[in-house]
């Protein structure tokens, strides 16, 4: 039996500003008929932005989805079109006030992977010269910085809970174990 779903139809119900959504009627492999609600999203980036001394620019943000702050990496969506790579160099210097260097892609997520479309891709840099900060209009964040194994700790002790920076330092763990060998 084959696990590919074929699109029927599809209606959009609402365009907003950051999302679309829209009701699909499907065809499973075998056949049987059946709905899906789809989040259109255009991705974002999310990214570790190491300093000289070792600690990682965190934000400090208000989630409104979540009705409370939220302590994350740097991270933003995609405009139309652009690369992602692009779009991490520009969100990190927006929300830290630093440019970063030697940008190096850690792999992609996908945060919500049943009815959002969104993918996230991760990034490692190091922080380079002070720009200033330049937040979007709606935007407002604080930024702190942390080591790894701080930032490790919160999430075990579940002060971070953002699926990105949970990624992000899990991946720079491995890494950083892998390369002791």
């Amino acid at each position: 039996m084959e696990n590919k779903e074929k699109t029927l139809n599809s209606k959009l119900i609402y365009q907003g500003k950051v999302i679309h959504v829209h009701v699909d009627d499907i065809e499973l492999g075998d056949g049987t008929p059946a709905i899906r609600e789809v989040v259109e999203h255009p991705g974002g980036v999310a990214i570790a932005l190491e300093h000289p001394d070792h600690t990682f620019s965190l934000v400090r943000q208000y989630r409104y989805a979540q009705q409370k702050e939220l302590l994350e990496f740097p991270a933003g969506k995609k405009e139309k079109g652009e690369d992602p790579l692009h779009t991490a160099m520009r969100e990190v210097a927006e929300e830290t006030g630093y440019t970063g260097k030697e940008f190096t892609f850690l792999t992609e997520i996908v945060p919500t992977g049943a009815y959002d479309s969104e993918v996230i891709s991760l990034y490692y840099a190091k922080a380079d010269q002070w720009v200033g900060q330049h937040f979007d209009q709606d935007e407002r964040l604080n930024v702190s910085r942390y080591t790894l194994e701080q930032i490790s700790t919160m999430i075990l002790n579940q002060e971070i809970t953002d699926a990105k920076t949970i990624a992000i330092a899990y991946f720079l763990e491995r890494r950083k174990s892998y390369e002791k060998y």
